[in-house]
């Protein structure tokens, strides 16, 4: 399995942030399993943003929920994270990670770095 983030690496202040995770060896409709958006910001700790379920169903962190959509295109087997209004508080590296059932987090993309310019 693997996952792979793509996106721009630097975005102006108070515009959209938008990256997509490309998913292969899984389809991101498997049952059970929940793809989950994490960010990292230079010399901090690991950060969730928010999940999109099997079903679709989507999960936000409170204190991004207001700024976050997280969408599926099944087709290409893709989850996409849009994060709005954003400011350099918002540099980091985004990382995809899968969660299965009863293992959570186990396959990681390799993450990508994100500059918010400001």
């Amino acid at each position: 399995v693997q996952l792979q983030e793509s996106g721009p690496g630097l975005v102006p202040s108070s515009q959209t942030l938008s990256l997509t995770c490309t998913v292969s060896g899984d389809s991101i409709t498997t049952k059970y399993n929940y793809w989950t958006w994490i960010r990292q910001p230079p010399g901090k700790g690991l950060e969730g943003i928010g999940s999109i379920a099997y079903s679709g169903r989507t999960d936000y962190s409170p204190s991004l929920k207001s700024r976050t959509s997280i969408s599926r295109d099944t087709s290409k087997n893709q989850i996409t994270l849009h994060l709005s209004s954003v400011t350099p508080e918002d540099t980091a590296v985004y990382y995809c990670v899968r969660s299965e059932e009863f293992v959570t987090h186990d396959v990681w993309g390799q993450g990508i770095r994100v500059t918010v310019s400001s």
